[in-house]
């Protein structure tokens, strides 16, 4: 469900750059569609929330939970992550035939056709990095932007996703895999912002030693809610329910009722999308035009439901903003905007919000109000507020 465009005088100055201050500052200078000065580091851990009960496993709620982040320079030559790295504990029959069943090709063949540009467990970079936590789709997976993911740990953002039990599609608990499960939705709706807040508990603990390689590495001030689908509904519910959450991403989704106007706000929908519909998209545009804090709107003009996610890694044909369609009103075939272009105008726009409301650099805002892809980007403007200085 994932660019990488890099200048070629930029990656070569990025080899030889110390650690942090030469670094630092090509990020301040390079194009925000380029990958970042810093390797990509991923991790997996499970996280245990002993005050709330699974409504499906009937034991406690237990997240299967990937952590990307700005790894330090020695990673740079190491091997990159598999997919098959997501699956804790390795592969066994039960899981193979799980992954069979929902990707219609054994893990072997995942792997192969899967691309990303972490490291997995490689040490954590020195230094204090913004916080994201990203929401899955309904029937999804933590790793399923890892496009996303990967490019924002590069550019110095730590990105926090995890499995929401029952309602992604497969999550391994104790050696067992826990398929997606339809009569959970309801559940999941009410579980998924508490989960949110759960992992945002869990990364101020790990800022204080709980986890070692994150101790005093998060920026906890001006943390960012994220997601797709199902995910970005979460994002914005949980805006609502915890005020640590200081912004908000939200891609082809939005939640049925809107209390947090003033929340600074990237929306993203696919004009052609079949998931949500046409609906689903008005209820989007109804919400950015409602809102009275900042809020930019991203339509991709030729984008789909699944044209924010890695999909494209997986399956180059499956439709719905990946490979081929047709129109959802007229049924005329037409190819939706492709990987490379699709991922590039997400990745910079995110980078720009990111820089201007979790980092504080007021000088990313002329990036975020201007059309830089007029031939596939629809943008819209909404709101005014001042711009939140990080410390």
């Amino acid at each position: 469900m994932r660019s990488n465009l890099s200048l070629l005088a930029f990656s070569i100055f990025a080899l030889v750059a110390c650690e942090n201050g030469a670094a630092e500052d090509a990020l301040q200078n390079h194009r925000l569609d380029a990958i970042g000065p810093y390797p990509s580091g991923v991790t997996t851990v499970i996280l245990v929330d002993s005050n709330r009960t699974d409504a499906f496993t009937k034991e406690l709620r237990t997240l299967v939970t990937e952590i990307w982040y700005p790894a330090a320079d020695a990673a740079q030559n190491l091997p990159k992550n598999k997919f098959s790295d997501f699956i804790p504990g390795g592969i066994n029959p039960e899981i193979e035939a799980a992954i069979q069943s929902s990707y219609k090709m054994p893990a072997s063949e995942v792997d192969k056709m899967f691309s990303n540009d972490s490291v997995r467990n490689a040490p954590v970079r020195e230094g204090k990095f913004p916080v994201v936590i990203f929401s899955h789709g309904n029937g999804g997976n933590r790793h399923q932007n890892t496009f996303w993911c990967d490019f924002l740990a590069s550019h110095g953002y730590v990105i926090v996703s995890a499995d929401h039990v029952g309602n992604a599609s497969m999550t391994i608990l104790n050696g067992k895999p826990i398929t997606y499960q339809g009569t959970q939705r309801i559940a999941s709706a009410v579980d998924r912002p508490k989960d949110m807040i759960f992992l945002l508990d869990e990364m101020m603990l790990f800022n204080k030693g709980a986890d070692k390689r994150f101790a005093g590495k998060l920026l906890l001030d001006n943390v960012c809610a994220s997601g797709m689908s199902f995910g970005a509904m979460t994002a914005e519910n949980v805006v609502a329910m915890d005020s640590r959450f200081k912004s908000m991403i939200a891609m082809s989704g939005a939640s049925l009722g809107r209390t947090n106007l003033t929340v600074p706000s990237l929306w993203m929908l696919g004009e052609e999308d079949r998931t949500i519909g046409s609906m689903g998209n008005a209820l989007i545009r109804a919400h950015h035009a409602m809102h009275t804090g900042p809020s930019f709107l991203l339509e991709l003009k030729e984008g789909g439901h699944y044209s924010f996610t890695d999909m494209f890694k997986i399956n180059k044909t499956f439709g719905d903003g990946v490979g081929p369609g047709k129109r959802r009103e007229t049924k005329e075939p037409f190819e939706y905007t492709s990987m490379e272009k699709t991922y590039e105008i997400v990745n910079s726009y995110s980078l720009a919000f990111l820089d201007v409301y979790a980092k504080g650099k007021k000088e990313r805002l002329p990036f975020l109000q201007k059309n830089h892809w007029p031939n596939e980007v629809v943008l819209k403007i909404s709101g005014t507020g001042e711009v939140r200085s990080a410390e």
